[in-house]
């Protein structure tokens, strides 16, 4: 098995403290968060306004990452499938996407909304949707 690098860029500052708590997506109830930089990351933040749409690639790092087939949302009466059909966090590779407004830009962090990741959940990039993202 290959492996790769990735650092950690920052965190998810929430009020969501459990997996258990958080909505499986972020459109349906998640709360605003911070998204808090590591002070060598910070210049990368530059150009970031208020109202942009972002994409934050977090590690879901309480996921389980021996998982190959699921019931798509946990629900027992849904046919199982592979992870890779699915937006389950439990996977090899558990790599979450979330689609987020800014909301406010200071300094080393960033008010984005809505956002489903945990407090503490580790950031491994943050890029900009062009309008064209859809």
């Amino acid at each position: 098995m290959s492996t790769i690098h990735a650092d950690i860029i920052g965190r998810i500052v929430s009020d969501l403290h459990s997996v258990a708590s958080a909505p499986k997506q972020g459109n349906e109830g998640a709360p605003d968060a911070w998204l808090e930089v590591l002070p060598e990351y910070v210049g990368g933040l530059e150009g970031i306004v208020a109202g942009d749409s972002l994409m934050i690639l977090t590690w879901l790092h309480e996921a389980k990452r021996d998982i190959l087939t699921v019931h798509p949302r946990g629900d027992p009466n849904v046919p199982m499938m592979g992870v890779f059909a699915t937006r389950a966090p439990h996977r090899p590779n558990p790599i979450g996407l979330h689609r987020v407004q800014v909301l406010s830009v200071q300094q080393d962090r960033i008010r984005i909304a809505p956002i489903e990741a945990i407090n503490g959940t580790p950031v491994v990039d943050i890029k900009i949707l062009l309008p064209t993202d859809g």
